[in-house]
């Protein structure tokens, strides 16, 4: 379980408040509007910054202190970092070791990982030559053989068309429900939500409320959320 305990975070003049948790493998969508701190949000769970109050607990651990790469959170932001230099399975490898070192047994949890987003007919081909779908699907790869239990997506397929991100999107919600994932999705297009998340934190007016049912918070929405989706 992830929890947010009496959370306060502070940039600037900016603070954003949380006290919430969120059962193991839920699926859910963090939406609100532009600056309300939806990514500060990840970045709090992720360990990128610190809150000046409260705790993020994991399972009953807290996280305070843990950089980034020894929490239980993999984060897929919106420019995929894929390197153009490096093969596919390459970029895919990075996720394991920076230096591409792999062991026997690491490239084949590669080629596994290809192999899971549909791409390891492709394992050797340039980046140059995919599309913007196989690139996502990629960067997708490499944040799956992190293996961790929290994967966080920060707005990573919003350069897609509708279909293709359709397509990301299933393909996400498919492999998070597979692995018993805990899965945090920011969006800022309610179709998003709707598609592949039961539950929706609301982040607004300084608040990172606690989840509920995406149904029905689209259904009958907050004033902030109101104002926000415009009639």
């Amino acid at each position: 379980m992830l929890q947010l305990e009496n959370i306060v975070v502070e940039q600037g003049g900016f603070q954003l408040c949380a006290d919430f948790e969120i059962p193991t493998g839920a699926q859910v969508a963090i939406i609100g509007p532009s600056g309300a701190g939806k990514s500060t949000l990840l970045d709090l769970i992720a360990g990128f910054i610190e809150p000046v109050k409260g705790r993020v607990l994991w399972n009953g651990k807290n996280l305070a202190g843990l950089p980034p790469g020894a929490r239980p959170v993999s984060i897929l932001f919106q420019d995929n970092n894929i390197f153009p230099h490096l093969t596919v399975a390459q970029n895919v490898g990075l996720g394991l070791k920076p230096n591409l070192r792999l062991s026997p047994q690491q490239q084949e949890d590669v080629g596994k990982s290809l192999r899971r987003v549909g791409l390891e007919e492709m394992a050797q081909r340039s980046p140059a030559s995919l599309s913007g779908g196989q690139r996502s699907r990629v960067a997708l790869a490499r944040i799956l053989l992190q293996n961790r239990p929290v994967l966080a997506l920060d707005e990573p397929f919003g350069a897609l068309g509708p279909s293709l991100k359709r397509e990301m999107l299933d393909l996400v919600q498919s492999l998070a429900a597979e692995q018993a994932l805990t899965l945090l999705m920011v969006t800022h297009d309610p179709m998003d939500a709707k598609a592949i998340t039961p539950q929706t934190v609301l982040v607004a007016e300084g608040r990172a409320q606690a989840p509920r049912d995406t149904a029905h918070l689209f259904a009958n929405p907050p004033e902030a959320l109101r104002a926000y989706l415009g009639p």
